[in-house]
């Protein structure tokens, strides 16, 4: 590997969900496990709540929790540099072990560092990720199937011929914006992913400038 090659493209795609959900991320050599960790949280708009690991070369790696099993490596040292990746490389990160949400990490190529821009860095995906505790792949999908645009037109039809309509505005409002998300499971904000991890990783570096 060239040592100008200081960049992994990763391609990361949600395990068990169709059509599917993925996202292309680009992350420093010298970025370690924590960072990574931090970077697919932003990537797919998860909280950060539920326990975590990474499996690379079947060894488990991710940050420790008080009151979960620990892990021998500190994620906050370990560079990715440190594994090497070969071009087609893949490894898995699991969250929330109730949900068991899986994303396959693969490795497409390594780059040069671009010096106008700051990582890590999202350059492509597709699809909103489900919620943190949608349930799990299979949950989700018998969700989205529910809330299909054509139920959601009928309800909708519904609710306008509800002739106590203005006295249940409340209780339509709770309802209308939980279709407003299943309406737009397509849209992925690239530029508000971006934002998200320049104020993570270079805010604070950013006001001590």
């Amino acid at each position: 590997m060239s040592s100008e090659s200081e960049v992994y493209q990763f391609r990361v795609y949600l395990r068990k969900i169709s059509p599917i959900i993925w996202r292309r991320i680009l992350v420093r050599r010298d970025s370690t496990i924590a960072d990574l960790h931090h970077t697919l949280q932003i990537v797919m708009n998860w909280d950060d709540y539920h326990l975590h690991h990474f499996l690379i070369r079947s060894k488990r790696y991710g940050i420790a929790q008080i009151g979960a099993f620990g892990f021998m490596d500190d994620a906050y040292r370990v560079q990715l540099s440190r594994f090497n990746f070969r071009p087609k490389e893949k490894f898995i990160y699991t969250y929330n072990y109730y949900d068991d949400w899986q994303l396959e990490i693969r490795l497409e190529e390594c780059l040069p560092l671009d010096y106008q821009k700051t990582y890590p860095l999202c350059v492509a995906g597709k699809r909103a990720a489900p919620l943190d505790d949608d349930g799990g792949p299979w949950r989700f999908m018998e969700f989205r199937n529910k809330y299909s645009i054509w139920q959601i037109s009928e309800r909708l039809l519904e609710m306008f011929d509800d002739e106590d309509l203005a006295e249940n505005r409340d209780y339509y409002v709770g309802e209308v914006s939980n279709y407003y998300r299943w309406l737009n499971l397509e849209q992925f904000d690239r530029r508000k992913v971006n934002q998200q991890l320049h104020t993570f990783f270079h805010e604070e570096v950013d006001t001590w400038e």
